[in-house]
């Protein structure tokens, strides 16, 4: 992929088999192959570096002349329109950037013609060409300008055509502010000690200011100009750290200072101590990498012992003061144009502020966004009112995006309102916040991005309402505590603690901060839960091992079945035997199956031989067939001859509809004669025991991440799970109508779509306590001796699982 220098003349080393074609007929259907074309030099941009032996450059060709046989059909084409931009990739892009200059004449071949996205811009020709690869060559004749003698320049050789592939990333070099010189352009690294949002300039640009320091101590001024507004540098707060690559040193009233030069580029970070090192960039390419980290951080942590960096650089409206010029950030619900320059904006950052607000009147239909909270919650939103060159920058804010505004003034005692006086009711003593216009003192706004780290607190606190569940003034203290009371009305669910303890409520975060072993009482909402699908919370609890295990499906327990149905061995168990020859199922199926029951000959001389049934060979399906007219069904298999229960994976009783499961670890089977010996009513207890089978108990088991004005926190809900739902776990295995109650409480506490304000407040008891995973010990939480009401309740007889 060389570039060639042609040193004895134009086209001697040009192969005589390639035909020039000229740029005012290039076209993306042009056939290419074999063709050049020639001009000179008009600009030559930076070399970009987009990874290792990963470059892109451009540059501008002018036809200065045509080819003598296209003359004539070209005499009426703009000049523009000879003039096209030329994309180098890869080494050819590093190879032309140090070989050739501005004012040399340029010979391509290999290229590709497309379509060029800033001719309406550049106002060039509508194509490009596109250079990369082996098939691309470029001949070049030196300009003989005398100014060009002076400066040295690299030249490749015609015996030195190859560029090696191993080419390196371009290093930058930073230059402290300190060592700065005037008339020179460098890199530096910087933390923002003062800036104003861009502003537009009376031409066609956009400018903004800084203040810079670094480790140096050395303070200087930079101004940026741009075309565009969001090439602009990202700066949040004072204490941000910049990168500016290629601005221009001058020095200015006995001063230096930064001025934006050409292939200026500009990359912002979080200048937060402990935050991550994200580049805030509009630029689609540029070099960062781990050395870039290291600078960061030296930066982060020095301003930080300088103090350059405010410890609040935001004041809530909780604490505002009448005549205070203040940083807010906020969340736009709301705008209104007042008139040509002034506009409102209804915000709002969870906080009540202590003073009665200006209540701006616009009219409905020039609202765009959430009118308004409710009335009684007033003083959560406030209006600001924007004046003059912020006024552009206002109407482009869409309701919802998150804001931060700079140098807000707080105007006590405002009677006069921009618009509409008429209208409007006398306010003195009510407190306004004005955007003036200018840009003193950093005056201005700006949108935050959603993964700013600046408003994860503010997104945290709002997150706990919503547009359309501002409604009632009760709620309004939830970003701080939660509520003393709350009333229920008698169609609504709420939750009581059954307990005896006499401990304070606190709020989550106290929780947290206070540990295991405690008793907490506290008031919360329900944020989300887990298994959304609620038969998954349905667990088998061994009180012997304390294990729990998930209840299989009933897929898993068919194959069960079909696999026990491969032992068609007799049992000789002394059991009185009635085997059932079953159809074949279609008729081609072979072999045939049987059914075989069997029935204890001790029952049977009591009378009692149907209330236990032991099945041999039947389907999933026929067991519950049969279990439905039966007390008690045991499927069993005959290994060697001998009866025994089956694989403890399925269950190993069937009463009814319920079935029951025992614990593989703790079991110790037995089957004979004597069995039931003493026994006068047959349940799954007796059973059990008749069998040597450990039950399992059936539990709830669920995940509640709960939520107050302080904070989240996940615990568990098991220990009293049933009592909580009125519902016993063994029901809620069989019989849908109380699956159905579990999920109508869910439901209900935590409605699907609802915001946060729609769902209830709880009255919880929490345990806290310690758990050890894997040489770990953490504290885990879990709700216990609480009861809803408000649901369909039912008592029921039920055991309680132990707290695992």
């Amino acid at each position: 992929m060389p570039v060639l220098v042609v040193k004895d003349g134009p086209g001697t080393q040009v192969p005589a088999q390639l035909q020039r074609i000229s740029i005012p007929l290039l076209s993306p259907t042009s056939d290419c192959t074999g063709k050049t074309v020639k001009g000179r030099v008009v600009h030559k941009g930076p070399l970009v570096s987009m990874g290792e032996d990963n470059y892109v450059l451009k540059t501008v060709i002018q036809e200065l002349s045509l080819p003598p046989s296209e003359e004539d059909s070209q005499q009426n084409m703009s000049p523009e329109h000879s003039s096209i931009n030329i994309i180098l990739f890869g080494a050819l892009a590093k190879d032309y950037s140090e070989s050739v200059s501005q004012g040399d004449m340029l010979l391509v071949t290999g290229f590709t013609v497309g379509n060029s996205p800033t001719a309406q811009k550049d106002k060039l020709h509508a194509c490009n060409l596109q250079l990369a690869g082996d098939d691309a060559w470029m001949y070049v004749w030196p300009s003989t300008v005398s100014s060009r003698a002076s400066v040295p320049r690299k030249r490749t050789s015609p015996a030195s055509t190859e560029v090696t592939k191993a080419a390196k990333v371009v290093k930058y070099t930073y230059v402290p502010l300190s060592d700065l010189k005037p008339g020179v352009v460098v890199n530096v690294y910087a933390v923002v000690t003062f800036f104003k949002q861009p502003f537009r300039t009376k031409g066609t640009d956009y400018c903004s200011t800084l203040k810079i320091t670094d480790q140096s101590n050395k303070k200087v001024g930079c101004t940026i100009f741009c075309d565009k507004l969001e090439e602009h540098p990202k700066i949040f707060k004072m204490g941000d750290i910049i990168r500016l690559h290629r601005v221009k040193t001058q020095l200015f009233n006995g001063a230096i200072s930064l001025l934006t030069s050409h292939g200026f580029s500009v990359v912002t970070f979080d200048g937060m101590v402990g935050s991550p090192v994200v580049p805030r960039t509009s630029s689609g390419s540029f070099k960062f990498g781990e050395e870039d980290c290291q600078v960061v951080e030296a930066l982060r942590t020095w301003a930080a012992n300088q103090s350059l960096v405010p410890a609040e650089p935001c004041v809530p409206l909780s604490a505002v003061q009448p005549k205070t010029y203040f940083d807010l950030t906020c969340q736009l619900l709301a705008k209104a144009p007042v008139d040509s320059s002034c506009t409102l904006l209804k915000v709002w950052d969870g906080s009540k502020c202590p003073h009665p607000l200006l209540d701006v009147f616009v009219e409905p239909n020039t609202l765009e966004g959430s009118p308004t909270l409710s009335k009684d919650m007033a003083n959560l939103t406030a209006n600001v009112l924007v004046y003059d060159n912020h006024v552009e920058v206002a109407r482009q804010f869409k309701p919802g995006s998150y804001l931060r505004i700079y140098n807000l003034h707080a105007v006590p005692g405002a009677s006069r309102l921009p618009s509409n006086d008429s209208g409007q009711s006398d306010q003195t003593g009510h407190l306004g916040f004005h955007l003036h216009g200018g840009t003193s003192y950093g005056r201005g706004l700006r949108v935050l991005p959603e993964d700013s780290p600046d408003i994860l607190d503010l997104k945290r606190i709002l997150e706990t309402f919503s547009e359309s569940d501002i409604n009632d003034s009760s709620m309004f203290e939830v970003w701080s505590t939660p509520p003393e009371s709350f009333g229920t009305a008698p169609d609504e669910i709420a939750t009581e603690r059954t307990c005896d303890h006499t401990v304070e409520q606190v709020s989550l975060a106290e929780v947290k901060s206070r540990g295991p072993p405690q008793m907490f009482h506290i008031q919360a909402q329900l944020k989300s839960y887990q298994p959304q699908r609620l038969y998954q919370s349905l667990k088998l609890f061994c009180h012997k091992c304390k294990t729990i295990r998930d209840v299989p499906d009933d897929v898993t327990v068919g194959g069960l079945f079909s696999e026990a149905q491969k032992d068609v061995g007799p049992c000789n168990n002394g059991y009185w035997t009635l085997v059932l020859p079953l159809p074949r199922e279609p008729p081609s199926e072979s072999p045939s199956r049987t059914l075989t029951l069997l029935m204890s000959s001790q029952l049977m001389g009591k009378g009692k031989a149907k209330e236990l049934i032991f099945l041999k060979g039947a389907t999933l399906e026929e067991t519950c067939r049969i279990a439905s007219a039966y007390s008690n069904i045991v499927p069993v298999t005959s290994p060697q001859g001998t009866m025994t229960p089956m694989d403890l994976s399925a269950p190993f009783l069937f009463r009814g509809t319920k079935r029951y499961y025992g614990c593989k670890q703790c079991s110790q089977l037995k089957v004979g004669e004597s069995l039931g010996e003493g026994v006068e009513v047959w349940d799954e207890k007796s059973v059990a025991d008749a069998l040597g089978v450990q039950l399992l108990q059936y539990g709830l088991l669920m995940k509640l991440e709960l939520q107050d004005g302080t904070g989240s926190l996940e615990a568990l809900l098991w220990r009293d799970a049933e009592s909580f739902f009125h519902v016993s776990a063994e029901d809620a295995a069989a019989d849908q109508e109380a699956q159905d109650r579990v999920q109508e409480t869910m439901d209900r506490l935590c409605p699907p779509g609802s915001s946060t304000a729609e769902r209830p407040w709880m009255d919880l008891c929490l345990s806290a306590y310690t758990v050890e995973e894997n040489g770990q010990r953490r504290a885990c939480y879990q709700i216990c001796h609480t009861d809803t009401r408000g649901t369909n309740t039912h008592t029921h007889p039920h055991a309680t699982p132990s707290d695992t």
